[in-house]
């Protein structure tokens, strides 16, 4: 009896993530938001809202989830080999953990935010932005430590707990270059965009 609860529960812990939505490379940002016109309707959004450049809040937002709206942490491995628990409980577009989600909708009191709406997602990423500006006095426009104290937590930020971890550090530095990236190509494509989101309204 016991094996045969086992057995589909460890189906459904291999299964897990088949039905997960793809991750989306990118190398061209002005071709993904000219095919999601919403995606740029809500950046330039909470660009707006919270005074934090979109390629900032981008850069961000896809090294968290690489644009897949279910993303989680990978399982860890029992044994080595069978599927395990998650690390944490980080979800969605911004891999948000439960708690700080729950901080973000006290705060702001969008009681009906989901962290797989890139709506909501990307209020989110600018609202942090900006506390991380107003708690840790990082600039908005400075990704490297945007992106550490996104990681870390402002608490962990303040206390430099990233100045041991070297992979964060690289990867920090990788979330920087690519914010780079995306500021010359949104330079280069604004005007479009933005009159892609005129005729998206008026449709």
């Amino acid at each position: 009896m016991i094996y045969r609860l086992f057995i589909p529960a460890f189906l459904i812990a291999m299964l897990g993530g088949c039905f997960s939505t793809p991750a989306i490379e990118v190398k061209d940002i002005c071709s993904l938001l000219d095919e999601e016109v919403s995606w740029y309707k809500s950046i330039k959004a909470s660009s707006k809202k919270y005074k934090v450049p979109m390629h900032v809040q981008l850069a961000i937002i896809y090294q968290e989830s690489h644009f897949a709206s279910d993303a989680k942490p990978p399982r860890g491995k029992l044994f080595g080999v069978l599927p395990w628990f998650r690390p944490s409980s980080a979800y969605g577009f911004a891999q948000v953990k439960d708690e700080t989600w729950d901080w973000y909708k006290l705060k702001t009191g969008n009681n009906s935010a989901d962290r797989d709406d890139f709506d909501d997602a990307a209020d989110f990423v600018g609202w942090y932005i900006n506390k991380s500006y107003e708690r840790s006095g990082i600039s908005k426009s400075d990704t490297f430590n945007q992106y550490l104290a996104y990681h870390e937590g402002h608490g962990g930020f303040n206390k430099k707990s990233y100045s041991s971890k070297g992979w964060l550090i690289k990867v920090a530095k990788n979330v920087e270059s690519n914010a780079k990236q995306y500021k010359n190509q949104l330079n280069q494509c604004k005007s479009r965009l933005d009159s892609n989101s005129v005729w998206s309204f008026l449709n």
